[in-house]
């Protein structure tokens, strides 16, 4: 699988001809340009993960991607009417886009502060033909899937998130390979201090890299 990671949560997968992007938001960089996309799927709601000034132009870009989000933000995708029709993909949801089977999973976004009102989260696993679980993007969440996952977009800076309960996110899922999403709110000194720490501390059989951004890697 193809991965391309365009800054903070913004992650574009390729596979067989199959291109889908996810959460093309505020932080990320380079997804503008993209054509040809087959889907664009967001995990919630926040504008770090669904720009409201560029997402419309990226839809009108690829009018043949199918869109998919949790159900709070399809509805309000919906309702402002300048992004084409949203569909909905939860918990347990299952649709197939090319050469990916696409399941939804997870459902709520961590807590921030138990002030703050907890919004829908879906995370998405990859499947591909022989390979279930081949790619994992929980958003803004810590849902450990009861299944072997390949390739995790991993979590590694946010207002709700500790560096030990990245690490330990990390240890739970055990992939083959990780690497790290979320990074906009660090300065570059901060992404170099977690990043160095996240990555002594992987388990061991998981590999851990940081992408550079736009740079397709083979993972």
């Amino acid at each position: 699988m193809l991965i391309t990671h365009l800054r903070h949560s913004c992650v574009l997968a390729e596979h067989d001809g199959t291109r889908v992007l996810f959460d093309p938001g505020t932080f990320a960089a380079g997804f503008e340009s993209l054509t040809g996309l087959d889907a664009v799927l967001i995990t919630h709601q926040h504008p770090d993960h669904a720009d409201p000034e560029r997402l419309p132009a990226l839809v009108a870009a690829n009018p043949d991607a199918v869109r998919y989000a949790d159900p709070q933000t399809a509805k309000q995708w919906n309702e402002r009417g300048d992004a084409g029709e949203w569909k909905v993909i939860g918990p347990g949801e299952e649709i197939r886009i090319g050469a990916f089977a696409v399941r939804g999973t997870g459902g709520r976004h961590a807590v921030i502060h138990p002030s703050i009102p907890v919004v829908d989260n879906t995370a998405y696993i990859l499947d591909i033909d022989g390979k279930p679980g081949a790619f994992c993007h929980p958003g803004d969440s810590l849902y450990i899937p009861s299944e072997r996952i390949d390739v995790l977009a991993l979590p590694a800076a946010a207002p709700w998130l500790k560096l030990s309960e990245s690490v330990d996110y990390l240890r739970g899922v055990a992939p083959r390979i990780a690497f790290p999403i979320h990074q906009a709110v660090l300065s570059d000194a901060g992404c170099g201090v977690h990043n160095a720490r996240i990555s002594e501390m992987a388990p061991e059989g998981t590999g851990f890299t940081v992408l550079e951004t736009g740079e397709p890697v083979e993972l």
